[in-house]
């Protein structure tokens, strides 16, 4: 009786925090609050300066082109976001090596500088930054982190519906199974979210969205081996490629539209569809 009690209490709360994702649609789990997770970042942030600076590496001064250039792209952006209340913070890693970007809760941007020699120009640099703002307008972070506890709500229940019956085997090989068939192909359908909110952010901002595309091919062309998909977080670089020439019509009809100000319409609808659980067409 008590282990049926605590399942269905489990049920219970899984399902009173089940949220539905503007632009796809989906139904997901998330319940972490924004307050939270960007605490979580300001201790990330911590961390990832810490291990940059023992590595031996250095962040690049405000007097870099590479950050300047960084800057303009996010000056740009931030508008049409609708973040503009979080506390920004831009730093470039001096590494030319790696071509890699990432924004943690709160806006706190990082910019490896090898991204910027990929990226071509401030249009790729938007394409990339657009991405990563979008991660956090759609709250992937608090999903990720709510996965995993729905991970092992599910996980517990079975647990003790069997009465703990290979308990450490089962949980280990149970875990391992749930991330192949829910954890990497939610990460996939993040990614892609956040290509398509990016890439109608960019174009919002009247950075030309095609550029989105000639970035992905040139780094389809960098990595030319990549693992299976199904095996991944992210969506292979030809399946990017190919959404993204799906949705180019639309990001270049935005781009035609915008008044280039840095309006915030299409961030006000993506909240306003976040409050009311629709899907934005």
């Amino acid at each position: 009786m008590i282990a049926i009690l605590a399942v269905g209490g489990a049920c219970a709360f899984y399902y009173a925090n089940m949220q539905t994702v503007p632009v796809s649609g989906r139904k997901r789990f998330n319940c972490f609050s924004q307050e939270s997770v960007e605490k979580i970042g300001e201790e990330q942030v911590k961390r990832i300066i810490y291990d940059v600076e023992r590595q031996g590496g250095r962040f690049l001064g405000d007097w870099d082109w590479r950050v300047q250039m960084v800057k303009r792209v996010m000056k740009r952006l931030i508008p049409v976001s609708g973040m503009e209340d979080a506390q920004w913070e831009i730093r470039v890693i001096d590494d030319p090596g790696t071509a890699n970007a990432f924004v943690l809760p709160g806006g706190k941007v990082f910019v490896h500088s090898g991204l910027i020699h990929i990226a071509k120009n401030e249009d790729g640099l938007a394409a990339v930054l657009g991405h990563e703002i979008a991660h956090n307008l759609a709250e992937h972070v608090a999903e990720r982190m709510s996965g995993q506890i729905g991970t092992n709500i599910l996980l517990g229940s079975v647990i003790l519906l069997t009465g703990g019956f290979a308990l450490i085997g089962g949980y280990w090989l149970g875990n391992s199974v749930l991330d192949l068939l829910f954890g990497r192909p939610m990460g996939r359908r993040q990614e892609s979210e956040a290509d398509y909110i990016g890439l109608m952010m960019m174009s919002e901002a009247c950075y030309d969205p095609r550029q989105a595309l000639a970035f992905w091919q040139r780094m389809e062309r960098q990595q030319q081996v990549e693992p299976p998909e199904w095996l991944s977080t992210h969506p292979s670089n030809h399946n990017r490629i190919q959404k993204i020439s799906e949705w180019l019509p639309q990001a270049l009809e935005k781009m035609e539209q915008s008044d280039c100000q840095g309006t915030s319409a299409f961030a006000d609808m993506f909240k306003r569809a976040l409050e009311r659980g629709i899907v934005i067409q």
